[in-house]
């Protein structure tokens, strides 16, 4: 039986409707959908995809508990950024599952990027810091600009013992840049990003 807050189709309401209606909130929204028989296909390429999501939170969850390099709130705040640039809503946490999975139904390697800052003790410029997850993640690059939809300009990324740095130069005071690492093309992991860090220059 639905538990209405109000009469019906203003409020809310949760759970079903006889088999016609299913009201729930989703995403802070108060939202309804058929009723559906639930099913559970268990054929080659859904237990293929299953074991995606599965890969996928779990390395998040390990990046999580790192003792360094952990995956903190600022890298949560930077993948919540990036998902706030896709026209449905999304979680930060359902961001980086996805990418991971878009990465590995590529035929690549997923990648966590945890451990993600910005520091502009240097005036003038700002250097960006991340480390990843996987290990054969070998080459990438920041992207940045002063939107974060326009990530227009780039710089080569260094990677050393799986943590990649740049030196993003000319910086303007009391601007502030958004920056994005990218794993290249022909990379193992291909197609793996972080979210998007942001800071003030100094």
């Amino acid at each position: 039986m639905a538990i209405l807050k109000a009469p019906l189709l203003s409020l809310g309401a949760s759970q079903q409707l006889g088999k016609a209606l299913v009201f729930f909130a989703w995403k802070g929204l108060n939202v309804v959908r058929e009723y559906v028989v639930p099913s559970n296909p268990k054929t080659a390429l859904q237990a293929t995809q299953r074991g995606f999501m599965s890969a996928a939170v779990a390395a998040i969850h390990a990046a999580q508990a790192l003792a360094v390099h952990p995956l903190a709130a600022a890298d949560a705040t930077a993948y919540a950024l990036l998902a706030s640039t896709r026209s449905r809503p999304r979680t930060w946490f359902n961001e980086a599952v996805k990418n991971w999975v878009d990465v590995n139904v590529a035929g690549n390697l997923g990648c966590v990027v945890s451990g993600g800052s910005l520091d502009d003790t240097t005036p003038a410029q700002l250097k960006a810091e991340c480390f990843l997850s996987e290990a054969t993640c070998a080459a990438g690059t920041f992207f940045y600009g002063t939107s974060k939809t326009a990530l227009l300009n780039s710089i080569a990324a260094g990677i050393l013992t799986r943590v990649a740095t740049a030196t993003i130069p000319a910086t303007v005071a009391g601007v502030k840049y958004y920056v994005q690492f990218r794993a290249n093309a022909a990379d193992p992991s291909e197609g793996a990003r972080s979210g998007i860090y942001s800071k003030i220059s100094t």
